[in-house]
Formats: C-alpha cells, sequence, structure tokens
C-alpha cells in the first residue's frame, strides 16, 4: 500500500492544534510537528506548543526536541522527517501538522543544499548591514530576489544578508537554491526534482479574517496569563539566539530593555502575530494543490481524507 502524508496547514492562531489531534485520533497515528519553534523546548508558551495533557493523548515528533542553542534548519527537518516517514514500520498514512512555511516545503518539494557562503562575502555583507542598514539590504533583496522578498522575515538580518550573500556569491537568485514547485510561483514552477516515496495531502484551514485577528488577540493574552512574561525572561540572556528572533520575544525583550511598556510590548505582539498570520496565507493561498477548510468541519475533513486516500 503507497504511504500518505496528510500535511494540515494554516496560519497562526486558526486552530491547527485541537484539530490535528481530532485526525490523530480518527486514524489512530502520531503527530509531525512542522511549527520550527515548537522544537524547542524553552519556549512552550510564546510557541503555543501542545500542552501536557495533548502530548500524551496523541504522539508528536519534534516537539520540545532541542535546545535554543541547537542550530536546526528546514533542510535538517526534511531529513529527519522523510526518515521518520519511510522507516516508520507501523503505519502507511502520517499526518504533519504546521503553519512554518519553509518547513512544510521542504518536506513536499526539497530543498537544494545552499552553497556555503565564503569568508569574503561574508565579512563584505557584515560590514555592509554595519555601514547601510537592514532597510536598504531588504530594499536590495527586494530588487534582486523579489519572490524570497516576498516570504523572508524583512525584520532578520541574518535571513537578509544571507540571502544576500548567495545572490552575489553566486549570481543566483537565493530562490533559485530551493527545489521543487514554488507557492507564490506556481505556474512558473520546475519539476520536482525530490520527488517523494509517498503521496501529499494538504489539508489547508481558515477563518474570517476578524475570527482570525480575533484569536490572535485572545491567544496573546492567555499568553501572558500564562506565564509568557517570565518564560522571556528566562531566556533573555540568549536573546540574540535565531531561534528568539521571532514574535512574542523579540517585543518584550524590547519592554525589558526600557523601549516599551508591558502594554505596548503586547499590543506590538498582537499586532505582529496578525502581519505574521496574514503573511502565511499569502505564501499558502498560491499553493492550489491545498484543499481548504474551516476548522470546524472537522466530519468533512476525516470523511474528505478517507475519500482521498482510496483513490489509486
Amino acid at each position: 500500500m503507497t504511504k500518505s502524508l496528510i500535511v494540515l496547514l494554516g496560519p497562526t492562531g486558526v486552530g491547527k492544534t485541537d484539530l490535528s489531534i481530532r485526525l490523530a485520533d480518527a486514524f489512530q497515528i502520531p503527530i509531525i510537528n512542522a511549527d520550527s519553534r515548537q522544537i524547542f523546548a524553552e519556549i512552550p508558551i510564546g510557541t503555543a506548543a501542545p500542552t501536557a495533557e495533548q502530548l500524551a493523548r496523541v504522539k508528536h515528533f519534534f516537539v520540545g526536541t532541542h535546545h535554543l542553542t541547537d542550530y536546526y534548519s528546514a533542510s535538517m527537518f526534511e531529513q529527519d522527517v522523510l526518515q521518520l516517514i519511510t522507516q516508520h514500520p507501523t503505519s502507511n498514512i502520517h499526518l504533519m501538522s504546521g503553519g512554518s512555511m519553509m518547513y512544510i516545503d521542504a518536506v513536499c518539494n526539497g530543498i537544494d543544499d545552499i552553497p556555503t557562503v565564503d569568508d569574503e562575502t561574508r565579512t563584505w555583507m557584515k560590514q555592509r548591514l554595519a555601514d547601510e542598514g537592514l532597510s536598504a539590504l531588504v530594499e536590495e533583496l527586494k530588487r534582486l530576489d523579489p519572490e524570497h522578498y516576498e516570504i523572508v522575515d524583512r525584520q532578520n538580518p541574518r535571513r537578509v544578508v544571507h540571502a544576500l550573500e548567495i545572490c552575489h556569491m553566486t549570481g543566483k537568485t537565493y530562490t533559485s537554491f530551493r527545489k521543487g514547485r514554488s507557492p507564490l510561483n506556481p505556474q512558473h514552477s520546475s519539476p520536482n526534482t525530490h520527488p517523494r516515496p509517498f503521496q501529499i495531502l494538504k489539508i489547508g484551514l481558515d477563518r474570517p479574517r476578524e475570527e482570525l485577528y480575533d484569536r490572535i488577540n485572545r491567544r496573546v493574552d492567555l499568553m501572558m496569563e500564562q506565564g509568557l512574561l517570565e518564560e522571556a525572561r528566562r531566556v533573555f540572556p540568549l536573546r540574540h539566539e535565531n531561534a528568539l528572533n521571532t514574535v512574542g520575544y523579540k517585543e518584550l525583550f524590547r519592554h525589558f530593555d526600557g523601549e516599551w511598556s508591558l502594554d505596548e510590548a503586547v499590543e506590538r505582539i498582537k499586532g505582529n502575530t496578525r502581519r505574521y498570520m496574514r503573511k502565511q496565507l499569502t505564501w499558502f493561498k498560491r499553493d492550489a494543490s491545498i484543499h481548504w477548510f474551516h476548522p470546524e468541519q472537522a466530519e468533512e475533513i476525516i470523511h474528505f481524507i478517507n475519500e482521498k486516500l482510496k483513490q489509486p
């Protein structure tokens, strides 16, 4: 029997965790986590990681398995997941759930090994960042690689600089080193050079925009009640780790630095989370292979999956 990978995806706050557990129960399978921040053990509150009760109810892979000082990438995630799926002896159906666009794309389409940046280019770009500032480099990336510009975290100097390093060192776009069909330009996609030994069924979750905004705002308030401030204070000494260059922690770190009041930091978290949600939807909506549902359509989703899995 052909192996199948069900990919449950959608923007932050849409309700993936609850539905993924419902699907895992229905098909008696574990969950492969595709949230690039939930893999870190030190930050469960700010990443809305599955609770201890949820983890006890359904087995999860890649939740709290790494530490903030560990290096981990989409390419490493791709290899880990492929190994898990192809070598798992007990099931032909697998479920991957999350909202990290690069991680999902890596598993479904594959990515190239990005060339190693030479010391000369790295030194030159580091100096340019110091001299010209991030905004100038973001504008340069927009000119040199507009496709990657649309999806990159433009507030993350490391990612912007690395993309430009590749552009200047190779004379090609950073995007060109990513394999398979690009969700941003499906009509111009190249054939997938990393065929998978399993069929992929993508289930997308969405809600009306105002409903998503309200859920995000309420979730941030709940995180604060659960101890997000204390969690951020514990990891503050590691603030320069790339894993913490993410919404929820960046804003509270600026509060700790005295730049913002706590109320302002919390409002910034809500606003930046809403902005990230819109970015995720922009990415996902351009992938024509995704089948979209409201999270409350659990029975319809289960029926849809069953029907699809019956097809040869």
